[in-house]
């Protein structure tokens, strides 16, 4: 045996190890390399998929578990008003008193334009109206600022409850629920006092107060906001009284839209 091939024996028996090694190192390269590319290759496939279920679900969220989260929410507001209302009521208070005190401020400016205007003849005639009723000026100023308004006109069918014709310069309330309700309660009330033969001639719905005025074969319903008092029932009455007598017929009951533009023309 020569020099060489004792060198080559020698080397095989040192780098045996190491070439080992590193064929071992080199296969697992192989695999994570494999595994990086079926990844990748996979992700091409199933990301889309997974994109379009996660738009499906937020798109059927709010109808499947809606109606769920909206029938619990009810049940636990009912079976813990308090609970509710404890944790409500510093929210709402803090609403109403905002709300006041921009309320306030206007009605406060309002005032003071009214008293600034000291020599024009409505102050004058205002502060002879003070002295002699003994109301203050400023009470007759909020009197003048909170002033009724119609809002809404129905002329009713007595016993049907349809309307006739409707007149508003803003829809106050729902017309054809409000006359239904409106005759019935009517018709329970003149019907418990049918002994005195009274009929029903005001009612308080919302925030609103309903004057009802009775003819032969209907009756009108005028929507009011603001104060109600007597003086302002005692006008209304004579004006829709006014209306009737003045400047309707009987044919006009039966043409809705005649009916609607003479309510139109006399209450705007």
């Amino acid at each position: 045996m020569n020099q060489d091939e004792k060198l080559s024996i020698l080397k095989d028996i040192l780098l045996t190890d190491e070439r080992e090694y590193a064929k071992k190192v080199e296969e697992k390269l192989k695999i994570v390399e494999d595994i990086i590319n079926k990844q990748n290759q996979l992700s091409k496939r199933v990301d889309p998929i997974i994109d379009q279920k996660l738009n499906d679900f937020v798109t059927e969220i709010p109808k499947t578990l809606g109606p769920v989260i909206t029938e619990a929410l009810k049940s636990e507001i009912k079976n813990s008003q308090d609970a509710v209302v404890e944790a409500l009521f510093p929210i709402i208070g803090k609403m109403i008193k905002k709300y006041v005190q921009q309320e306030m401020q206007i009605l406060s400016e309002q005032i003071n334009a009214k008293m600034n205007t000291a020599f024009s003849f409505e102050a004058l005639k205002r502060k002879f109206k003070s002295k002699r009723t003994g109301v203050s000026e400023a009470d007759l100023i909020i009197q003048e600022l909170a002033q009724p308004v119609i809002e809404q006109v129905m002329v009713i069918e007595k016993g049907s409850g349809i309307i006739i014709s409707e007149h508003s310069k803003t829809q106050a309330i729902e017309e054809d629920m409000v006359a239904g309700m409106l005759t019935a309660i009517k018709s329970f009330a003149e019907d418990a006092f049918e002994k005195d033969k009274q009929q029903l001639q005001y009612i308080e719905y919302d925030n609103f107060h309903i004057h009802l005025q009775n003819f032969s074969s209907y009756y009108m319903a005028i929507i009011i906001s603001g104060p109600y008092n007597v003086i302002f029932k005692s006008k209304l009455e004579n004006k829709l009284l006014d209306f009737a007598q003045n400047y309707i017929n009987k044919d006009d009951i039966k043409d809705s839209d005649s009916f609607s533009k003479k309510l139109e023309l006399y209450f705007q």
